[in-house]
């Protein structure tokens, strides 16, 4: 074997490296996120509101979980200052530290019955620190992957790092189905749902194997070594705040790209959060029978992210990403309806056919928001886009769904989600192409 064939070699065994250990990262920060998504939906609103009525327990329990959104820019401002000015490596690590000693806490957290008030309370900051962590690990993973992958291939490596939101939402389910099978319902609803969260420790372990096996990527050594040789001119500036540079520098794509996030976001999570508990109530289905439900849909949507990731990779991001919101805003009108039915196939079906069109949109978006920004300011730019499109789009969808659900009728759920989706559409369509973007030069 050659020299080229073993550097050859030797790139592709570190890319490989790279994508799993980002996938692994964000699978378990995801498998939090959600995690609380479905608690938040089953099990949060008796045992944190448990003195007023079913519908505002539940309420106010999806508004903990909007917590978690309003923190995202905020983390992602925090994160993408420090991602753009240290590495991607180091900030990277501090989300996954962050949101594995948070969730660990939730799942010791004592109930409102032992401590009053000061549970939801305590409950909500500890949701809040998730939400910072999730605004950081986002833009750190991504651009691990992206920046570091062959510039025909950025669209199928990236998909790594967002293949870990279905998967986050796979293990998350698995855990909760896996614990309520093992125990009692009362077990289960006052100590047993603790247990998937005290899981949530092997998040430090894979930090640490972050820190010990990945180096950082080419891309930002390059950038660092260039600021190191002009520490005197108007670099200074970016490396003083590189996220008011990236809002100077950007500000229509930012965004934009929060825009063409929107329909991902309130389609997802009314999905995976809001459909547990119309499900249950609705269309009388068991908790179980709804958390596989969804389980199974998000299975589907892993390698459907591949797919079309691959696939922009050769024909361009803006085509499948806006054939994408097309399909979901349609789709929207028809998830209620096979819901009602109470066949757990065509529930399946329902939420598979909702999370394909996400993949449609989802798999490309990583590769797609990297090369809308300089390398200067990529992290913090890609950061805001990402996280302002998730508060706007994800943070009440759950919430905003029940009240027109239950004050005027589940059919304005769909108008809400295909109103988001032509949000999306038009987001997109007001971008320029960029799969054939070089990421080291100056755009």
């Amino acid at each position: 074997m050659n020299n080229e064939s073993l550097e050859k070699n030797n790139i592709n065994s570190n890319m490989r490296k790279v994508a799993l250990t980002a996938l692994a990262g964000t699978s378990i920060e995801w498998y939090d996120f959600f995690l609380y998504g479905a608690a938040a939906a089953l099990i949060f609103p008796t045992a944190f509101f448990g003195e007023v009525p079913p519908t505002t327990a539940l309420i106010l329990s999806l508004l903990t979980f909007a917590a978690g959104f309003i923190a995202r820019p905020i983390g992602g401002i925090i994160f993408g200052h420090f991602g753009d000015k240290i590495g991607r490596k180091k900030t990277l690590i501090s989300a996954l530290m962050l949101m594995g000693i948070s969730s660990t806490l939730i799942g010791l957290l004592p109930t409102y019955a032992m401590i009053g008030a000061l549970a939801p309370i305590l409950l909500t900051a500890l949701r809040f620190a998730q939400g910072l962590a999730i605004g950081g690990q986002w833009g750190g993973a991504m651009l691990l992957v992206t920046e570091s992958a062959p510039a025909n291939q950025r669209g199928y490596y990236g998909a790594f790092a967002q293949a870990g939101a279905p998967i986050g939402v796979i293990l998350a389910n698995l855990a909760l189905i896996i614990t309520s099978a093992l125990v009692s319902d009362e077990f289960f609803n006052t100590w047993g749902w603790r247990i998937p969260f005290l899981a949530s420790a092997v998040l430090i372990l894979v930090s640490m194997y972050i820190q010990l096996n990945l180096e950082d990527t080419k891309a930002f050594k390059e950038l660092a070594m260039h600021r190191n040789e002009n520490q005197d001119d108007d670099q200074t500036a970016i490396q003083k705040s590189p996220i008011i540079e990236a809002v100077r520098k950007y500000p229509k794509r930012i965004m934009l790209a929060a825009g063409a996030f929107i329909n991902i976001q309130v389609t997802f999570y009314i999905l995976i959060a809001f459909l547990l508990a119309y499900g249950v109530q609705s269309a009388k289905m068991a908790r179980d029978d709804m958390l596989t439900a969804v389980l199974i849909a998000s299975a589907i949507m892993v390698p459907m992210q591949f797919l079309f990731s691959s696939y922009s990779d050769r024909n361009g991001r803006r085509g499948i990403f806006m054939l994408g919101a097309i399909l979901s805003g349609l789709w929207a009108f028809a998830i209620f309806p096979l819901v009602d039915t109470g066949n757990f196939w065509l529930i399946t079906l329902a939420v598979s056919g909702g999370m394909v069109f996400l993949a449609m949109m989802y798999g490309p978006q990583a590769a797609f928001f990297t090369e809308l920004f300089s390398t200067e300011v990529r992290y913090s730019g890609a950061t805001l886009g990402y996280q302002f499109g998730a508060i706007i789009g994800g943070a009440f969808a759950p919430t905003i769904a029940v009240k027109l659900w239950t004050e005027l009728d589940i059919f304005w759920v769909s108008v809400y989600m295909s109103c988001s989706a032509l949000l999306t559409l038009l987001s997109v369509m007001a971008l320029t192409e960029t799969y054939q973007t070089d990421l080291n030069k100056t755009q």
